[in-house]
């Protein structure tokens, strides 16, 4: 049974930081790419970062380059997520998630929820000012 589990999330001011952790458990080969989301009260699921597994490819959305970093250590299963200068206006449900096919590898849906099969709980990140 495939599992992912977050992390790390809490409660911070503007300018803080803060680490989301993913562990993953639960699948026979290793996905395609692993990703977090976002999606704050009253808005849609927003893709943030996301890595392609092995190649280590990255992609971010425009509102957090050079704020935020994306990585994973497989030999722990785990996806991380740097925070970094983080602004009201990060506050959300932080999800992982694992895509199973190559979708996610294609550039123009690297962030789109579609591509992606198995997801987490969430962890709750809030920002105040």
């Amino acid at each position: 049974q495939v599992q992912l589990v977050e992390s790390g999330g809490g409660s911070v001011q503007t300018g803080g930081s803060l680490i989301l952790s993913c562990t993953a458990s639960g699948f026979r080969a290793s996905p395609y790419c692993m990703a977090w989301f976002r999606q704050a009260p009253g808005k849609e699921r927003e893709g943030v970062a996301v890595i392609r597994t092995g190649g280590g490819r990255l992609s971010y959305v425009d509102s957090v380059k050079g704020r935020f970093t994306i990585s994973q250590d497989t030999a722990k299963n785990t996806l991380y997520l740097q925070m970094n200068s983080l602004k009201p206006e990060d506050t959300a449900m932080y999800y992982c998630a694992a895509a199973t096919g190559p979708l996610c590898t294609n550039g123009n849906y690297g962030l789109v929820d579609f591509a992606f099969a198995f997801w987490g709980q969430g962890t709750q990140v809030t920002v105040s000012s």
